[in-house]
């Protein structure tokens, strides 16, 4: 079997088990109030444990199976791919998580936006940072504002 019908099985598993705590042991905890609403925080898990499901049958049966474009993961050329990138942005995203509370959402973001854009390759610097900045501030002001959940958005030393 090869790698990608390995990791599909796996997948297969870890979605079979989200989906029966989704259908079955989630909605046992529901307060006789919430079980007439149309919609219960069990509905996205369930959704989401379903498609991972066909997603994965799809792949073990070889329903995504075409010829193979240049574009595709070849499995016998692993050694040629950019591991370097992908455990920076693995790194990146540890220490964005770590500074989020600490350095607040807006410098913790931005940073994370305008590095992970180095790590990738971008240059275009007069382009990078505004569009940071601006999806930055756009993602705190939907959550802070529209949502009304309560984000942090400069460090505790800022705000005293």
């Amino acid at each position: 079997m090869t790698l990608d019908r390995w990791i599909a099985l796996i997948l297969l598993g870890v979605c079979l088990a989200y989906g029966y705590t989704a259908w079955f042991m989630m909605d046992a905890t529901l307060a006789p109030f919430m079980r007439r609403n149309p919609i219960w925080p069990s509905t996205f898990p369930k959704v989401l444990s379903v498609l991972g499901i066909l997603a994965s049958l799809a792949i073990l049966l070889g329903l995504e199976k075409g010829e193979q474009t240049v574009g595709d993961i070849d499995h016998r050329k692993l050694g040629q791919y950019f591991y370097g990138q992908a455990l920076l942005l693995l790194g990146l995203m540890v220490v964005y998580a770590l500074c989020l509370r600490p350095v607040g959402f807006m410098i913790s973001t931005a940073s994370f936006l305008v590095i992970g854009g180095v790590i990738l390759g971008e240059r275009k610097w007069y382009i990078m940072v505004p569009v940071a900045l601006i999806a930055t501030f756009a993602v705190w002001y939907l959550v802070e504002e529209v949502l009304g959940i309560f984000l942090r958005p400069w460090p505790l030393a800022l705000v005293n």
